[in-house]
């Protein structure tokens, strides 16, 4: 490829935000010409690395602004510590559909029951599934 033609590419895609693109499109337009990659499929193989990227910064950044006060996610959970109640409603609550439908949920208990953690593990299970989370400034975790 062209030395002038590499570098407008680039400018173009720094100007853009498209640091995939950028990093990408040399290697991949080399393999693209070894392999006989039609036009098309090589634009779109590097769209997909473009929106795959974005869509796990979206991810990482809904987590990071949802505020929780760790990151304790519902696999490290030690389910069979829970109180019986909670371990038998968890597998309904981890499908999410609360959400969805607009309905509340409410962890109540004793200090050390696993509260915080199902209530940040359902946040950041939510916040991966592409929800924004925000946890409540008035919560005391």
């Amino acid at each position: 490829m062209d030395k002038t033609v590499n570098e407008t590419i680039v400018r173009y895609s720094t100007e853009l935000k498209l640091p995939v693109f950028r990093r990408d499109f040399s290697t991949l337009a080399k393999e693209a010409a070894k392999d006989h990659m039609e036009y098309e499929e090589f634009l779109l193989t590097l769209m997909e690395r473009e929106y795959e990227l974005r869509l796990e910064n979206r991810k990482k950044s809904q987590i990071r602004l949802a505020g929780f006060p760790s990151k304790m996610y519902l696999q490290e959970l030690k389910r069979e510590q829970l109180p019986e109640d909670a371990y038998q409603k968890l597998p309904l609550l981890e499908r999410l559909d609360f959400i969805e439908s607009g309905q509340n949920v409410v962890l109540a208990g004793n200090p050390g029951t696993g509260k915080t953690h199902v209530a940040v593990g359902l946040g950041l299970k939510a916040c991966l599934q592409g929800y924004k989370v925000l946890l409540p400034p008035y919560t005391s975790f």
